[in-house]
């Protein structure tokens, strides 16, 4: 870094010397020294000091006209002026004038050092001050340029993106184009990579002749590069030739670049008469407006698409025979379709953002609406019609849309139910009494004398399998009662009292296995509307599955909590567990576990099937949780009473 020059202009040699020697070296700067006023000026213009130290009195030119010539001529070089006696009008003058300090003679060389420092500090700081704000001044009007420019492309491209129709949207890009770039002409080719050939598909001010028959080969054209390199190409400076009798001066193509597709095309703009060449500045400003113009190619194209599928979707729910309602976050009707209209006697007004509460008033479909806000969770259930049609409906929440009710007719299936039902519940009534004398005889038979050991074992076998006939029998009753709804009067029910007639009626079973029955009531647990009875079995055959499914010496156990106002209770053992495969079936009627650690255990196949329906009766539900090999957990739900009714 050069030297700092400080220029004395006094006509005192011991002055000089004093502060050539003492003030000025010492610093590090270089002192500079002139005699008197005119030599002072000639100096501070030829050496350009960085400070000047200036004496009021000086021959030919005094202090104060040195410091009026300076302000004219040099204005920014700092003066520390020194004078023989204080004179406040002299000193508010020779500041006034621009002067920075000054020091009374005689003068205290440290004073003085400390009047250097503070003045150069200062004068480097306004340097800086003064850089920093031609720097700022300087990009910000370069900021201001680039924000009209890109306010030009933003205003430009929102135009251009907010057209869904292609033909529009092409056109608007070329002229935007030609516009933009201060062009003559404008092209926009789209690749058709079946035959990697660019096709003319919008163009502004091009011969129209060599328009329609504009076809670029990929491969050995200057369009093609583009497409290549995925980069701008720029030609200028001589004739170039585009296609067949198409000339060209000046040439610029940008590709249009889609995400997951790559190059769909180019935006060219070209002059054929003006030797004006484009510059960077262009081809920035029209690489914006490229990249605007494929996501406006790409919008386009998918707003055709979604059209396409919309008129398919229309078609579909138009002609589906299910009844279908789609709702909004706020239940306002989105859609409605035909077989909705009929099955729900809406008519044919419009109800298309109408609350759906007041267009749907079946209650059940209340109902689930407020079960499905509050679970989150698909609901399904069976909706009674006044014109005596059931319909099986189910209401499922989609995330970003809202509700999506479908409705199927299942009259008939309910008859065929009906019908079945009534042949089981017949047929299970009418086998009760010949079964209860073939039990009843075989009993008998012993008394009838003496029986052979043979015998014995056909009469052990009899036995067993007659019991096995009753329990299926029982079983398809009460389940059939349990469906139809007969003796299941609900009222206020405690479950710890259901689950510890259950524990105590299995506690001789679980000893026969040497099993852990383990059951801890709560202190509080809300009370439920049920049929006591009914849980009761449900219980019975949870706890009976998990005893009979549990290897001896294993353990078995029941708890009961509240968790969001409902009553959970579990199930749970370490017994043989559930595949994965088999649990979505296992409430399934007669659906039983095939394998070798479940062969020799007897069972009907329909305990879990009676505790679903009885549990969904209750309006509540049931699952599993399983692990072959280690255990598993049957819990149920049921809604718990306010605590007023409780």
């Amino acid at each position: 870094m050069a030297q700092r020059r400080v220029l004395i202009i006094d006509d005192s040699p011991d002055t000089q010397k004093m502060l050539t020697e003492q003030v000025i070296e010492p610093l590090g700067y270089q002192p500079v020294v002139a005699w008197d006023g005119e030599e002072g000026l000639k100096l501070s213009l030829e050496r350009k000091p960085h400070l000047i130290i200036l004496d009021m009195r000086l021959p030919k030119m005094d202090g104060l006209d040195v410091l009026k010539k300076l302000q004219e001529q040099q204005p920014d070089v700092p003066v520390i002026f020194t004078t023989a006696f204080e004179a406040t009008e002299m000193v508010v003058e020779a500041f006034r004038l621009g002067a920075r300090d000054y020091v009374i003679k005689p003068i205290d060389p440290q004073k003085m050092q400390e009047a250097v420092q503070h003045v150069l500090s200062a004068n480097r700081l306004r340097e800086e001050r003064d850089h920093l704000t031609r720097q700022l001044l300087s990009a910000n009007e370069q900021l201001e340029r680039q924000l009209q420019e890109l306010n030009t492309i933003y205003t430009i491209g929102r135009a251009v993106t907010s057209l869904l129709d292609l033909d529009k949207v092409l056109n608007r890009v070329v002229e935007a184009a030609v516009y933009v770039a201060n062009a003559e002409e404008g092209l926009l080719l789209l690749l058709d990579r079946r035959t990697g050939e660019l096709y003319l598909r919008a163009a502004k001010n091009v011969d129209e002749n060599v328009a329609h028959k504009l076809h670029l080969h990929v491969d050995d054209s200057i369009a093609g590069r583009a497409v290549n390199s995925d980069r701008p190409v720029l030609i200028c400076g001589e004739e170039t030739k585009i296609a067949t009798g198409y000339l060209v001066r000046a040439l610029l193509y940008l590709p249009l670049r889609v995400p997951g597709r790559g190059v769909i095309g180019v935006l060219g703009v070209a002059n054929r008469e003006s030797e004006r060449s484009f510059s960077e500045r262009d081809v920035f400003l029209l690489s914006a407006l490229a990249d605007y113009a494929a996501i406006a190619i790409q919008n386009a194209g998918l707003y055709e698409t979604v059209e396409v599928e919309r008129a398919k979707l229309e078609a579909i729910l138009r002609e589906a025979q299910e009844a279908v309602v789609v709702v909004d976050g706020s239940e306002r009707i989105l859609l409605c379709n035909a077989a909705a209209h009929v099955v729900l006697d809406l008519g044919d007004i419009t109800l298309c953002g109408q609350p759906a509460r007041s267009v749907l008033r079946i209650p059940v479909l209340g109902e689930m609406f407020a079960d499905a806000r509050e679970t989150g969770q698909a609901i399904r259930r069976e909706v009674p019609l006044e014109s005596g049609k059931t319909f099986n409906a189910q209401l499922t929440p989609i995330e970003g849309v809202g509700y999506v009710l479908v409705m199927q007719d299942i009259t008939h299936l309910k008859e065929l139910d009906r019908i079945r039902s009534e042949f089981v519940a017949t047929v299970s009534h009418d086998l009760r009494t010949p079964l209860t004398n073939i039990l009843g005889y075989v009993e008998l038979l012993p008394r009838a004398g003496p029986l052979n050991e043979r015998q014995e074992e056909f009469i052990l076998r009899v036995r067993e399998s007659m019991e096995s006939i009753t329990e299926l029998v029982g079983d398809l009753l009460d389940i059939g009662r349990i469906e139809a709804g007969f003796d299941l009067d609900m009222s206020p029910c405690n479950l710890v009292h259901v689950i510890d007639a259950s524990i105590k009626a299995f506690h001789p079973r679980a000893r026969e296995k040497r099993q852990d029955l383990r059951w801890e009531p709560p202190q509080t647990l809300p009370l439920v509307n049920g049929n006591a009875r009914v849980l009761g079995q449900v219980v019975d055959n949870l706890v009976s599955n998990a005893i009979k499914y549990t290897q001896e010496g294993g353990w078995v156990a029941v708890s009961a909590e509240v968790e969001n106002g409902h009553v959970v209770i579990r199930v749970s053992d370490n017994g043989m567990g559930i595949p994965p495969a088999h649990q979505p079936y296992i409430f399934d009627r007669f659906y039983r576990v095939e394998s070798e650690e479940t062969a020799d255990i007897a069972g009907t196949g329909l305990g879990l099937a009676i505790v679903k329906t009885a549990i969904e009766k209750h309006n509540g539900r049931v699952w599993v949780e399983s692990k072959p090999g280690a255990g598993s957990v049957f819990c149920f739900v049921l809604p718990s009473l306010p605590a007023q009714e409780s």
